[in-house]
């Protein structure tokens, strides 16, 4: 087949398999393991060896350069001393914990050299965010759980590759106490180049030196001179040299990296996603088949033995029930820095004549996919088991932050609803956080909102910004994520009159927020003359008619029942169900 379709194919089945992740709401890993194997040892439709040749080994080691950079620069040391001592350990005690632990299993089950030993458990030692944030969406486990396992899949992530490479450059630099210094000279070298490349970046960037449109390609460009000219100073130092480049950076103050990160991680998922085919349709079927039994208690191992090790160690102390570090000890699916990662490091060190380098990669492999379908397939299940999940995401995105949304808002964290307030007005979204809340500052439709905006635990969505525009792109835009039966938006004047024919020609049908009248306008003014939210718990003796009845002129807001799930009022003579809070805004 024309090496050309082959290549197209290759990127757009790994773009397909990241539209399947985010259309399913599962890891992207699982389709692009599936595609990799399907078309490489299966099918035998793409051979890497053959298609890319000579090109194999630098766009491998080239793309794992910019993955590791990209990873680096997400790592903010003042992020890990402040989400809590839990966070701290799960990156320290208990990454050593797990590569201890399954480096000796390694070692005794395969009988492999020690150092290949520890350099696999360096490998498998840490999750990710790109596969644990689709698990946190589809489990909906408690807010606990779900703050623990998303930061310790974005600190633990850069720092297992930092620890990978250490341990991969102590191998080629001779692996033994007389080549202590060679490996002094390695880690030197990349340390001088990581830090004078940043500090060169850092200034060129601060002083408008190099113009907006080229930031992005400059320092792309940047860090594939600087990964190049390491090694070419000393061999096999590029790899730690972009890291320490990439963790300067993330830590050098005014350094403007939110926009590099935009550009990197883009690029990041197209490398990603074309590498991990390649590196799955490089799998020897017969290679993975061949770790056997061993390959299988070794899983067990990691999944049964170092994780809940890592996790209990890491959790003492930490006020956590036994069944909540049981769920964080099953979800630890290993993700694509470790397949890559694995791959280079195995064709460097193919001819190096270590016992064991061959079976690198199978281990690897048998891992990643054994804890990504058994840990990912079965973790709702297991959720459920331990009582841990909610029966659904029960929390709010409210869109803008003027008057009326934080009182809707301060109403919702009063009824202990989790709540994010996302605003491009600085001044508003500053008395929001003035207030206690949760914030976004920037648009929540932009590429960095699509990053980093945490939805994990929110189900709802009120577009509630004085810019109506907004709120309808905002329901466009956030329809997949929430489902149009659960984003609301807030009423204008002129809505009030609209005919049902320009009705239906709206393709996506507004569901609005509160009763009919409930504009935006009568609610500002309601507001601004004092009125208060009231909650009100409705019970059998205490009814939704008499409710009204007392409260002839009070705007019906929401309900919400025993589960704080919240049902929007729309119309003032709706069924209101028996024993719930009924929330309403009372002159």
């Amino acid at each position: 087949m024309d090496t050309s379709l082959l290549l197209a194919l290759v990127i757009a089945f790994g773009i397909g398999a990241q539209w399947l992740g985010w259309y399913t709401k599962q890891p992207a890993i699982l389709f692009l393991l599936a595609i990799g194997i399907l078309v490489g040892p299966v099918l035998h439709i793409f051979q890497p060896d053959k298609v890319l040749g000579d090109l194999l080994f630098p766009f491998i080691s080239l793309g794992v350069a910019v993955i590791l950079f990209e990873g680096a620069l997400t790592l903010e040391f003042d992020e890990i001393t402040h989400h809590g001592r839990i966070i701290r350990l799960l990156v320290s005690v208990g990454m050593l914990i797990t590569i201890s632990v399954l480096s000796l299993a390694c070692y005794f089950l395969f009988n492999v050299d020690w150092r290949i030993a520890l350099l696999f458990g360096s490998l498998v030692c840490v999750t990710g965010p790109t596969v644990i944030a689709p698990l946190l969406r589809s489990v909906h486990p408690t807010a606990n759980i779900a703050n623990i396992l998303k930061w310790e899949g974005i600190l633990v992530d850069p720092v297992g590759a930092i620890a990978v490479v250490l341990v991969y450059e102590y191998i080629i630099s001779g692996g033994d106490a007389n080549e202590f210094g060679t490996f002094s000279k390695l880690v030197l070298i990349a340390a001088v180049l990581g830090y004078v490349g940043a500090w060169v970046l850092a200034k060129l960037i601060k002083r408008h030196l190099v113009p907006e449109y080229l930031r992005n390609v400059f320092v792309l460009a940047f860090i594939l001179a600087i990964f190049t000219f390491s090694n070419h100073l000393s061999h096999e130092s590029g790899l730690l040299t972009v890291t320490i480049l990439g963790v300067a950076l993330a830590n050098w103050k005014g350094f403007p990296k939110e926009h590099i990160l935009e550009f990197k991680e883009s690029l990041t998922i197209l490398l990603i996603s074309a590498l991990f085919i390649i590196l799955a349709a490089r799998v020897d079927l017969i290679q993975l088949w061949n770790v056997g039994w061993r390959g299988i208690i070794l899983l067990f191992v990691a999944m049964f033995i170092a994780r809940p090790l890592a996790i209990w160690v890491s959790a003492i102390g930490s006020g956590l029930s036994s069944n909540e570090k049981w769920m964080i000890s099953w979800i630890g699916p290993r993700g694509i820095v470790a397949a890559a990662i694995s791959s280079l490091v195995a064709i460097r060190l193919k001819d190096s004549g270590i016992r064991g380098v061959d079976l690198l990669v199978p281990l690897v492999f048998t891992i990643i996919i054994g804890t990504v379908f058994i840990q990912g397939l079965g973790a709702k299940a297991v959720a459920k088991l331990l009582g841990v999940c909610k029966t659904a995401d029960t929390g709010v995105l409210i869109v803008g932050a003027n008057p009326t949304a934080l009182t809707i808002a301060r109403s919702l964290k009063d009824a202990n609803v989790d709540v994010l307030i996302a605003s491009n007005h600085y001044e508003d979204i500053a008395k929001a956080r003035m207030l206690g809340f949760r914030t976004y500052f920037g648009s929540p439709m932009s590429t960095h909102a699509d990053n980093n905006l945490d939805l994990i635990g929110l189900g709802y969505l009120f577009a509630m910004s004085t810019d109506k525009e907004i709120n309808t792109l905002c329901q466009w835009h956030y329809e997949h994520e929430f489902g149009n039966d659960k984003i609301f938006r807030v009423r204008f004047s002129e809505d009030q009159n609209q005919t049902s024919r320009l009705d239906k020609q709206d393709n996506l049908k507004p569901n609005w927020l509160f009763e009919q009248g409930a504009t935006y306008a009568k609610l500002a003014s309601m507001i601004s003359k004092k009125a208060r939210i009231k909650i009100t718990n409705l019970t059998e003796n205490y009814t939704f008619e008499q409710y009204k009845q007392d409260n002839p002129k009070c705007v019906l807001l929401y309900t919400l029942d025993e589960n704080n799930m919240i049902s929007i009022i729309n119309e003032r003579n709706i069924q209101v169900p028996k024993n719930c809070r009924l929330v309403a805004l009372v002159e």
